[in-house]
């Protein structure tokens, strides 16, 4: 199948589909991605599978955006690029626009609890099928690993993202050269914290012009790195601190939005850019913020097959792709401390295991539709 032409509509439909129903964040839409373009449609092998995704953590932007970019790109060229970026964004802002505007108008948010508490538990069981497959192909050797071990602890121990995935290209070419005497040293300097980003005070609601939003949020899209948590610090510090444009709980409430919303966690953006101009500030917002990541894609994707020529350069490729699974280990258990509350929950995501492992080939949109309804009819009848 992966030879098989890949049409503009073939790109447009997955996307659309994902972009509706993908819900969970960076790790549940790769997780998500690997079962529809490597287990249902044969579009990559594991390996390429793997190399894209390492691709997508060298470079600032939404993680699992950047890789359907990449997708888009490897199957129908320059325009599949396009079409399956957006495709994959389109269908999560127009949501979040929706919910902005009731926002404004209504004062709050409508619930999603209910959707929230039934999509967390199937969404926990889908990450670790792909943990499970992605991992019997990335980790090559006993070294790979020790690489995706240390990457772990790295990550239990609050390390920058950015600094993970470097030290795991690092130690990784180490291993290769032969040169694992001088491993300890290599670690040096990556046991810092990010610097804390302190709390403003609520701000004065001043408006903002459209360039004004739309370089803002380009500015964001261009430097972050490590997914929704690591995007909450810079929205802070640009549009709270730098900008008094908002307040924190406006803040925190886009925040929680583009976490219950489907597709890219950074549709955030839109949900703020309404709060500051309307609709026109929204689609300003969202062009700005992932306006970087279709360039930095653009200008990656070609390198892939000669970072894989260079045995030093793709040896490292091998690392960041180890320390990629690595931080999805990471963010799993973190959701599912969230996630698995009451017997329900629990009950939810050992059913959806069980089917995931047992059918690799099922549709999980199914599963992610299905738990959302019945955790709304949960809360509907309390």
């Amino acid at each position: 199948m992966a030879d098989d032409p890949t049409t503009l509509w073939d790109i447009a439909r997955l996307f659309l589909k994902l972009g509706t129903t993908a819900f969970g964040g960076p790790a549940a839409h790769i997780a998500m991605l690997e079962r529809e373009v490597v287990a249902r449609r044969g579009w990559l092998t594991e390996a390429e599978f793997l190399d894209h995704l390492g691709a997508s953590n060298l470079i600032p932007g939404p993680t699992s955006t950047e890789l359907v970019l990449h997708i888009g790109r490897r199957r129908a060229g320059w325009p599949g690029l396009l079409v399956a970026g957006a495709c994959f964004i389109v269908p999560a802002a127009l949501m979040v626009g929706v919910l902005a505007w009731a926002y404004v108008h209504y004062g709050s948010l409508p619930a999603v609890a209910g959707l929230s508490y039934g999509v967390k538990p199937v969404v926990i069981a889908v990450v670790l099928q792909a943990l499970w497959k992605l991992g019997g192909s990335a980790v090559k050797s006993a070294w790979l690993a020790t690489v995706a071990m240390i990457a772990l602890g790295l990550s239990l121990l609050g390390v920058s993202p950015v600094w993970v995935l470097a030290a795991g290209a690092v130690l990784a070419a180490a291993g290769t050269a032969s040169q694992l005497r001088s491993r300890a040293s290599l670690l040096a300097g990556f046991g810092g914290r990010p610097p804390a980003i302190a709390v403003a005070a609520a701000a004065t609601g001043v408006s903002a012009g459209l360039w004004p939003i739309f370089l803002a949020f380009a500015k964001i899209g261009a430097m972050v790195f490590g997914g929704g948590y690591v995007l909450l610090v810079f929205l802070r510090a640009e549009l709270v601190e730098r900008h008094p444009w908002l307040t924190q709980q406006q803040l925190l409430d886009a925040v929680a939005v583009g976490q219950v919303t489907p597709g890219p966690v950074f549709t955030t953006a839109t949900f703020l850019g309404y709060l500051l101009h309307g609709t026109t500030g929204a689609i300003a917002a969202t062009m700005g913020i992932f306006l970087p990541a279709f360039i930095l894609v653009a200008v990656s994707a070609p390198l892939i097959l000669k970072i894989r020529a260079s045995r030093t350069a793709s040896a490292m490729l091998d690392g960041i792709n180890v320390a990629s699974l690595a931080l999805m280990a990471m963010v799993t258990w973190q959701l599912a401390r969230s996630a698995i509350m009451d017997w329900i929950t629990a009950g939810l995501a050992v059913a959806s295991a069980v089917l995931v492992f047992r059918f690799p080939r099922l549709n999980s949109a199914w599963l992610v539709l299905g738990a959302g309804a019945l955790g709304a009819l949960r809360y509907a009848f309390l």
